[in-house]
């Protein structure tokens, strides 16, 4: 996976949108204003994001991923894992990885919240 596929993937879910809040090196995806996924513009050889992860499936995937998935960069380290691209998962499972994160912020929403992301796009 590369960025701009990170970037489009990220785009083409409901109600959300991207931010630099952090300064113009990190783009922050958000749905209704809540963060899912961060990664860093400044990446050049290795690409790596943060997502949101369920606290015991995050556990289970840095045991498993050594490589690949560790506990999340300048994150809550108990939510969030910071997951490397092009290393032992394909992109059909680091989609799952964004939509796991993406899922967890909706549900977390306020019944309104969600019915606004799902009235949007």
């Amino acid at each position: 996976m590369h960025i701009e596929e990170l970037h489009q993937y990220c785009l083409g879910k409901k109600g959300v949108t991207e931010e630099l809040p952090f300064g113009p090196d990190t783009l922050v995806f958000k749905v209704v204003g809540k963060v899912f996924l961060l990664v860093g513009l400044d990446q050049i050889n290795q690409l790596s994001f943060n997502v949101k992860c369920d606290p015991e499936y995050a556990i289970g995937l840095r045991q498993q991923y050594e490589q690949t998935v560790v506990p999340g960069y300048h994150m809550n380290k108990k939510h969030w894992n910071t997951v490397y691209a092009n290393r032992e998962l394909d992109d059909e499972f680091l989609k799952k990885l964004i939509d796991h994160s993406y899922d967890l912020v909706v549900k977390a929403l306020p019944k309104k919240l969600k019915t606004e992301v799902e009235k949007s796009n």
